[in-house]
């Protein structure tokens, strides 16, 4: 019987970034199990992770999907140098739509935990546990706590059928919360995944360098080559630019947030074509512009910062360079005095239905 699995395609993924820095940045004797839903069937799996803002070598003294080893070059463990990213052998292991696999990896040794980024989301859930249970069928109850950081693994490619393929999530922590989780759960069935490449706290033109706001990320012209490493990738939706309106307050109030940081309206136009737009369309890639949510009501909110959002806004649906807009400003807009940066999940929920059905995204159209 011939094999239809011709291609690789993203199933699954998270953006690497700085893990937020306290007291204790080091783990041990750890366990790290992260359950994966399968968008796709498909005969082989591969597997990256990510140790892009260590500065230290991490090292996977083990690494399984369910009861199978991921080998690197054939070894069963692997470092993974600071500033880098290291993908897997290929992995036979057929896998169904619908499927929940296991990714489970041991830290024996002191282990700097650098490297990770904080998701949210219905299929977005991990577990850790102390001591070495990477091969166990489930993870001792009294051992293991649940967390949504997502260390090291950052994207699984399944060899799947040709027509399949991948939609980019890329933003901050708007697209950190639910709503990519969503926009998977009704993309399943189809011939899309959704791979979520999402920092809380970026901005576009610049980034912390401290450790109070060193978890905020890395910059878009940094983040953007990186994370658009995404196999059979066809479209990216980008949502960002909130912060570099929302951040900056002067530094008789934040000696890390000068107003000089606060961007014009068309520098953060150009920041997003010259980033984002131009080198995703030399991918090959239809881009989406998303609009920014509404920011009555936030701490940092003046009218100064609304007239920019509004007029960022204006461009992001009208611009040309984009294929389309996402407008979730329009899905969300109300008279409420609370910001709707932080959106409970049933307002996700309802607002992923109406992007996905008002915009041109319906998957097998895409």
């Amino acid at each position: 019987m011939m094999n239809t699995d011709k291609k690789w395609v993203a199933c699954w993924g998270n953006a690497t970034s700085i893990t937020d820095r306290r007291e204790a940045v080091y783990a041990k004797d750890i366990t790290l199990r992260y359950p994966v839903r399968m968008c796709f069937s498909g005969t082989m799996l591969r597997f990256r992770f990510s140790n892009l803002t260590g500065t230290e070598p991490v090292t996977l003294a083990k690494v399984f999907v369910g009861h199978t080893p991921i080998t690197f070059g054939g070894e069963v463990s692997v470092t993974l140098q600071p500033g880098a990213e290291t993908e897997s052998d290929d992995i036979t292991y057929a896998v169904h739509r619908g499927d929940t696999i296991d990714v489970s990896f041991y830290l024996a040794g002191y282990t700097q935990m650098n490297s990770g980024t904080l998701v949210t989301g219905p299929l977005s859930k991990g577990y850790y546990a102390y001591g070495d249970y990477a091969e166990s069928d489930e993870l001792p109850l009294d051992l293991t706590r649940h967390t949504n950081w997502f260390y090291f693994l950052n994207t699984i490619d399944v060899l799947t059928s040709a027509d399949n393929h991948a939609v980019v999530c890329y933003g901050d922590s708007i697209t950190a919360q639910a709503w990519p989780d969503y926009m998977a759960q009704l993309a399943f069935g189809t011939n899309t995944s959704i791979i979520r490449r999402a920092v809380s706290g970026t901005r576009i033109l610049r980034q912390y360098d401290c450790i109070t706001y060193q978890a905020y990320g890395l910059k878009g012209a940094t983040r953007f080559p990186i994370e658009m490493n995404v196999a059979g990738a066809t479209d990216v939706i980008i949502q960002h630019g909130i912060n570099d309106i929302i951040h900056p307050v002067g530094v008789d109030v934040n000696p890390f947030r000068p107003w000089s940081d606060l961007p014009t309206v068309e520098e953060m136009e150009r920041g997003v074509e010259d980033i984002y737009v131009k080198p995703a369309k030399a991918m090959g890639l239809k881009v989406w512009s998303g609009t920014l949510l509404p920011i009555y009501g936030w701490r940092t909110y003046n009218e100064q910062r609304e007239q920019m959002r509004q007029t960022f806004n204006e461009w992001l649906r009208t611009s040309p360079i984009f294929d389309g807009c996402i407008d979730f400003d329009a899905v969300v807009r109300s008279n409420t005095t609370k910001p709707w940066l932080r959106l409970p999940s049933t307002r996700w929920y309802a607002l992923c239905r109406a992007t996905t059905m008002r915009s041109i995204l319906i998957y097998n159209k895409v």
